[in-house]
């Protein structure tokens, strides 16, 4: 695929996500040498696959040190390269706290690492077996997080670094769903896939419920596409997986997979 065609393939604000893959891509080539990203969403990972889908120079691999893992580390490398897992630098951390006094919540794990000021890309999947929390991360940022993060919210906690053996299994269920709907549009897809309202999901947008990977938006005609991610306050979050064509009814079909609240 053509360097000007890619961008006909997503969204205006993915320009800047394509630039800087394309970016990497040219160090990798130029340099001739491997070079890790920081953790890509689902929809960053299908754009770097994308973008290398015609090249035979260079090649790629992720990891998010856990199974089915969501968020991952990318190493773009010459096809001389052989990788190897310390190649990612990823570490697990578990959290510990009064299991038996207290509750966490996955919002609260997160918004406690962006308030000490590190970017959501240095942090992968944040899991819980209902009772154990743990943390991927990048390695290098694991001794700032231990030293930083000491409560979440009014908990007490302690950092503590986990190997991968030590890795809780997630009570993370995501539920297959077909769903036929008159657009893409993130307003049509969210009443879609939670039986609302177009007006409730346009409120959800204009409180500042909705988010699509990770990024708040509050417009209702925002088209979306494979592999995002779609979480709303209060309800949960989908994903795309697939876009099957349109019915003879007009009605686009998708798959997608659904995790409630």
């Amino acid at each position: 695929m053509s360097e000007n065609s890619i961008y006909q393939h997503f969204r205006k604000d993915e320009a800047v996500v394509i630039d800087d893959i394309h970016d990497t891509l040219e160090r990798v080539r130029n340099e001739y040498r491997p070079i890790l990203t920081h953790f890509f969403n689902p929809r960053e990972q299908l754009i770097a696959s994308t973008l290398l889908k015609d090249d035979d120079q260079i090649k790629m691999k992720s990891f998010g040190l856990i199974p089915n893992a969501e968020r991952k580390r990318i190493l773009f490398y010459p096809e001389y390269y052989d990788p190897v897992l310390s190649d990612f630098e990823v570490s697990l951390m578990e959290i510990n706290y009064p299991t038996k006094f207290a509750e966490l919540r996955h919002s609260q794990v997160l918004g406690t690492l962006m308030n000490i000021g590190i970017k959501r890309d240095v942090i992968g999947d944040i899991i819980t077996d209902g009772e154990k929390w743990q943390i991927v991360a990048d390695a290098q940022m694991v001794d700032y997080i231990r030293l930083q993060v000491d409560h979440i919210g009014r908990i007490k906690v302690k950092m503590i670094p986990a190997s991968s053996e030590q890795l809780v299994s997630s009570r993370d269920e995501w539920t297959d769903l077909q769903v036929s709907v008159s657009s893409l549009r993130i307003d049509v897809l969210v009443a879609g896939v939670y039986n609302l309202s177009r007006k409730h999901v346009k409120d959800l947008l204009k409180s500042q419920k909705v988010h699509l990977n990770w990024m708040l938006v509050e417009k209702p005609d925002l088209e979306l596409g494979v592999k995002d991610i779609i979480s709303v306050r209060g309800h949960g979050r989908f994903r795309i997986d697939d876009v099957h064509g349109v019915s003879k009814r007009g009605k686009i079909r998708l798959s997608v997979s659904v995790l409630e609240n």
